[in-house]
């Protein structure tokens, strides 16, 4: 059964936001304040974050930006997973993941079905890793962001949690980048 083993230590980590949007300003951006208000109140570091339009190269180069840096272990995205024309972050992040996290999107749905019903069908949240950071693509709701932060990404990104999360794999993820590199 998932719990929180208090006998393990906290270990923070760095997360990046980047908000995806051609309307939204740092000042009324209510789905990337979600997420680091969020962040910050479980004790980790908000590294980065930032606005982009909803434009593939954009995106790509922000989110491989922040993939690079050693102080980044988590981006996050929010907005552009919907069905309109401008609504491309799966698009542009999915071909960049070396390892997809199928489950996460599962898991998202069924958290995000029990509050707005079939309307989940509309969003294409993602997630999977690129080199060694996790990226998770959610909507643009605050509602999203919420449910993704605590259903899902709160409890992976906590070192006591258990009976898995990320945190302890964090030091092995490169395993797979080092054996391609031998190969």
């Amino acid at each position: 059964m998932a719990g929180v083993d208090e006998a393990r230590p906290f270990i923070p980590v760095g997360f990046a936001v980047l908000t995806v949007s051609d309307t939204r300003t740092l000042d009324d951006d209510r789905s990337g304040d979600t997420l680091a208000t969020r962040i910050g109140d479980a004790g980790h570091r908000l590294v980065a974050r930032a606005i982009a339009p909803d434009d593939r190269h954009a995106i790509e180069e922000q989110v491989t930006t922040w993939t690079r840096q050693n102080d980044i272990d988590v981006v996050i995205t929010t907005g552009g997973t919907g069905f309109t024309g401008r609504d491309v972050t799966p698009e542009t992040l999915e071909p960049l993941f070396d390892k997809r996290m199928d489950g996460f999107s599962a898991v998202f749905h069924r958290i995000s079905h029990d509050k707005i019903g079939t309307s989940t069908v509309q969003s294409r949240a993602t997630a999977g890793l690129i080199g060694t950071t996790f990226v998770f693509v959610l909507p643009g709701s605050p509602g999203a962001c919420k449910d993704a932060w605590d259903g899902i990404i709160k409890g992976q990104f906590d070192y006591r949690h258990m009976p898995c999360n990320f945190v302890e794999i964090m030091p092995r993820l490169d395993e797979h980048l080092k054996r391609g590199a031998s190969s």
